[in-house]
């Protein structure tokens, strides 16, 4: 059986406990839990928001700026704040820790994607878990909305991985909004290509993170590409990544 290979995407919400500064001691779980993969033989790829919320929160900000300049600027210091706080936890492990930033434009050219993917398969066959981000000070569209959905995703298809997961403050998809509609049900398997998924993906995100749920499921759809199937779930559920490495039902799975 081939060693599998999961691309996890962690967004900023979770990561900053809604814009308080990087949440340690949540993070400190994440990191256990991809620990316990590691030794499922299951290789990870973090793909890791927060940048501009701990950038915003370290620059005693009291909200995100609209200015794509000091969103950039946000970005460059709250970097250093996250790949700190992952190069410590990790090490606690006994892993190393290596930082890729990315912009979409690098994956877009042929050339330089495959040097990509061939860093990441070196890194991985290494022993280290890739802190893969966006290069916020060089990428501007990006940087408007996405909260690293879509860079998850075509992270996935570069590696050929197994999974995406997706981890959110919200416990999947539903059938409706559950913040708005009590009755609303979650939706635990779905086919990428099912008309349904769009239909109940809401376009609004919180206030740090600018994904919502609409950018997760055009990142399922771009991850299928792959054949990869996605995974969104609550990063709140506790030891979701270990239950999903025992192939327990959590979350929303959406299959190719």
């Amino acid at each position: 059986m081939s060693k599998q290979k999961w691309v996890v995407k962690i967004g900023s919400a979770l990561l900053t406990n809604d814009g308080k500064g990087l949440d340690v001691d949540a993070i400190s779980l994440w990191v256990s839990q991809i620990a316990h993969l590691r030794a499922q033989d299951i290789d990870v790829i973090l793909v890791s928001s927060g940048a501009i919320a701990e950038g915003i929160k370290r620059l005693g900000w009291k909200e995100r700026p609209e200015n794509i300049h000091q969103l950039q600027a946000a970005a460059a210091v709250g970097q250093m704040g996250l790949v700190q706080t992952y190069e410590s936890l990790f090490s606690t492990h006994d892993i190393h820790t290596a930082q890729v930033l990315l912009t979409h434009a690098n994956l877009a050219n042929a050339e330089q994607s495959d040097n990509i993917s061939a860093t990441l398969n070196a890194l991985l066959e290494l022993g280290t878990v890739p802190i893969v981000n966006e290069n916020d000070t060089v990428a501007t569209e990006e940087i408007k909305f996405g909260d690293n959905d879509t860079l998850a995703a075509l992270v996935a298809n570069l590696v050929g991985a197994t999974q995406l997961i997706i981890l959110t403050d919200q416990g999947g998809v539903y059938d409706a909004d559950p913040r708005q509609d009590s009755s609303a049900s979650l939706i635990k398997s779905i086919h990428v290509d099912d008309e349904k998924l769009t239909k109940v993906a809401s376009r609004s995100g919180g206030s740090l993170g600018s994904g919502g749920m609409y950018t997760k499921v055009l990142a399922a759809k771009t991850a299928s590409q792959s054949n990869t199937s996605t995974i969104i779930a609550s990063g709140k559920q506790e030891d979701v990544l270990i239950k999903l490495g025992l192939g327990e039902t959590v979350g929303t799975l959406i299959h190719c």
